[in-house]
């Protein structure tokens, strides 16, 4: 059975509302595409600071490392655990991170994937094993 860490769970889906917000009061939105790429990348940078605070919550060792851990040390970790869950890793990752984050993609189905995805990772990495 598996049980949601409420703690690590709301502290990481604050990202995913801040993120929300910012492109909802700032981006500015015109027939299916934001407005303002500056806000885009604000949100989508939001968005993976999320997901990397419940990754590292899930992987309190990659913390313990010297320097950033790199996109492959959590692809690694994931997949020993759950391979679908990669999936997810590496589409939140270039949609986050990636499309929205360093390209400022405007597009809105751009967001809304990242944001599910966010949602998904962050939900999964915040569940505990309590069997």
């Amino acid at each position: 059975m598996k049980q949601a860490n409420e703690p690590i769970l709301n502290e990481a889906m604050r990202y995913v509302d801040n993120a929300v917000d910012i492109l909802s009061e700032k981006a500015g939105k015109d027939e299916g595409f934001y407005v303002d790429r500056k806000y885009v990348r604000m949100a989508g940078n939001t968005l993976w600071n999320g997901v990397l605070e419940a990754l590292n919550h899930r992987f309190p060792d990659l913390r313990k490392s010297k320097g950033r851990p790199d996109i492959n040390k959590y692809k690694e970790l994931v997949s020993k655990e759950n391979k679908k869950m990669l999936n997810h890793l590496v589409t939140g990752y270039n949609y986050m991170h990636l499309l929205m984050g360093y390209d400022g993609d405007l597009s809105y189905q751009t967001s809304r994937i990242a944001i599910d995805e966010a949602q998904k990772l962050i939900t999964w990495a915040a569940s505990e094993n309590l069997d």
